[in-house]
């Protein structure tokens, strides 16, 4: 294995993780539209059927002359080039040449995993759909949740970079001034899973000691939750109420991180259901304070772990663990 200053997978623009990563918001593609996304130099065209109202993710280049696919319309469930008309379906295969009473049937394109998950439209990237499940919140886990948004936003570095920031012990007392200091221990739940939750009890010399032991029993709840080094989800609050925040991170041949926060609670019916959208929004408010300190240092940083200390030891942990997943190579174009 690569040392933590000179990591094969980690904080690497030319290799992508192999996962799941978030496309558009669910909204963003209407039954019969069309959407096109280039992805660090894959052109996916992604479309809604009008018939089955799901959605498919297909190479976007039509194989007759290269058309973009996103020029053309949705057929029924499939897809038509707007040039000559052929048609693919959602696995890709071309199904009607309307010069032609038999197509090719060899001339398909490449099909693209895609889930639709907390209203967003999910791509798989790699091998081996099979073992890699969309980002989960363990806390929520089989529950039935009901989500908003927060911010997009781009940053100037890896989305690595900015998923180990959360559990960077040390930046919650020098950035954000925390009275206490955090302590996580890890937990690796699958090959491309990794929790932290932190072991930090309230402390018995503070002022504010006797409140925080009213609302939290034991450990002070902050539990961070990876997939694929991409994707984390921050679960915080008291024992009575605990806010959700799914920080979905995906690369672009820059080197910057492209990021969507969703916002995410437990779905309670009847007359409780009326408290969902106000716990959102204290959500969203929870988020903002701690995202809103860590924004200057993705502008500049040039991240390269030389020097690691003890309490670095959740970083490395998270660092080793991705090391071990599988990757694609990514031609990149330094002058793109």
């Amino acid at each position: 294995m690569s040392s933590l200053a000179n990591t094969k997978l980690f904080n690497q623009n030319n290799k992508l993780t192999t996962g799941w990563y978030w496309a558009f918001k669910s909204s963003d593609l209407k039954k019969g539209k069309i959407k096109n996304l280039n992805f660090m130099g894959e052109e996916i065209v992604f479309f809604r059927g009008k018939e089955d109202g799901k959605v498919y993710a297909l190479e976007a280049y039509c194989p007759h002359m290269g058309a973009h696919l996103a020029e053309g319309k949705v057929d029924k469930n499939g897809i038509r080039c707007f040039f000559h008309a052929w048609k693919f379906n959602g696995e890709g295969q071309l199904v009607d040449i309307p010069c032609r009473k038999n197509p090719v049937s060899d001339l398909g394109i490449t099909k693209y995993h895609v889930r639709e998950k907390y209203d967003v439209i999910w791509i798989f990237m790699g091998e081996d759909v099979q073992s890699h499940e969309v980002h989960f919140i363990p806390e929520l886990k089989g529950i039935e949740t009901q989500s908003s948004f927060g911010n997009t936003f781009v940053k100037e570095c890896h989305p690595n970079v900015v998923m180990i920031n959360a559990i960077d012990a040390q930046h919650f007392t020098s950035v954000h001034n925390l009275p206490l200091n955090i302590d996580f221990e890890t937990k690796v739940l699958t090959e491309s899973v990794i929790q932290f939750n932190n072991k930090t009890r309230a402390p018995d010399n503070k002022w504010f000691s006797s409140i925080l032991k009213w609302l939290y029993r034991e450990d002070l709840t902050y539990s961070m939750c990876y997939t694929n080094g991409s994707t984390g989800s921050v679960t915080i609050g008291p024992d009575f109420l605990h806010f959700h925040i799914i920080f979905a991170l995906r690369p672009n041949l820059k080197g910057e991180t492209e990021g969507l926060t969703i916002l995410l609670t437990k779905k309670r019916k009847g007359i409780l259901g009326l408290f969902n959208p106000i716990i959102l929004f204290a959500t969203k408010v929870v988020g903002n304070y701690f995202a809103k300190g860590d924004t200057e240092v993705f502008k500049s940083i040039r991240f390269q772990l030389k020097n690691p200390l003890k309490e670095d030891k959740s970083i490395i942990n998270f660092i080793q663990h991705l090391e071990k997943q599988s990757y694609t190579f990514i031609e990149v174009n330094p002058d793109a």
